[in-house]
């Protein structure tokens, strides 16, 4: 029953916030992927998985910080979508194997390659995991990107400004032509450089790193 909770009370009030979901006829009706996007705002994964489960019907595994699973409420919505606890003291290096595992057994991963929220609400440089992931997995990865969630939920705010924002799905983007190379340091880069122009076309912004 507490399960419930989540689907008939958070979904619901989620979507209000957001004004449009454009490209969910992108998503992979089966297998594996990642779903890669910007993050602005806590918001940010509450609209993703809120459209993603409702579209699709299956979960959609994020990785949390162990400190969101402090409460009923919480780990309620995070079992709902299928959030893994990340204990970061440990570099996370069990979640992301877990993650790895999920993805060869046709799940769907949720992440936020710059690993943080921006304090501007501007892209920031992003980290390689999601890259590692993709390639370790071989899974394509689902770029999104949203815009104006900044607004309604900046970090250090609780709670939200009643503004809406817009979601963009892209095109899967396959890595096979890097399967049964070495991965080194430039291909991982060189991959999460392509991820996040992806996102920052979708999310209407510049991303000015490399």
């Amino acid at each position: 029953m507490v399960y419930l909770i989540p689907k008939l009370t958070i979904i619901p009030i989620v979507k209000l916030y957001v004004k449009e979901a454009k490209g969910l006829e992108n998503l992979p009706k089966k297998g594996a992927f990642i779903a890669a996007a910007n993050h602005a705002s806590y918001i940010d994964h509450m609209i993703i998985a809120s459209f993603l489960v409702s579209h699709l019907d299956r979960k959609v595994h994020f990785l949390a910080k162990k400190e969101h699973f402090d409460n009923v409420f919480k780990k309620a919505w995070h079992n709902y979508v299928g959030a893994i606890p990340l204990d970061r003291a440990k570099g996370g290096r069990e979640a992301l194997k877990w993650a790895i595992n999920a993805l060869k057994g046709g799940n769907i991963i949720a992440i936020h390659p710059e690993g943080t929220r921006s304090l501007t609400g501007n892209l920031q440089r992003a980290k390689t995991g999601v890259a590692r992931l993709a390639l370790k997995a071989k899974a394509p990865v689902v770029p999104i990107g949203l815009i104006g969630t900044f607004d309604i939920l900046p970090k250090g705010k609780y709670l939200p400004r009643f503004k809406r924002a817009v979601m963009g799905i892209g095109k899967p983007i396959s890595f096979e032509k890097y399967y049964g190379k070495k991965i080194n340091k430039k291909m991982l880069r060189e991959i999460t450089t392509g991820i996040m122009k992806e996102i920052a076309k979708l999310s209407k912004q510049k991303y000015n790193f490399k």
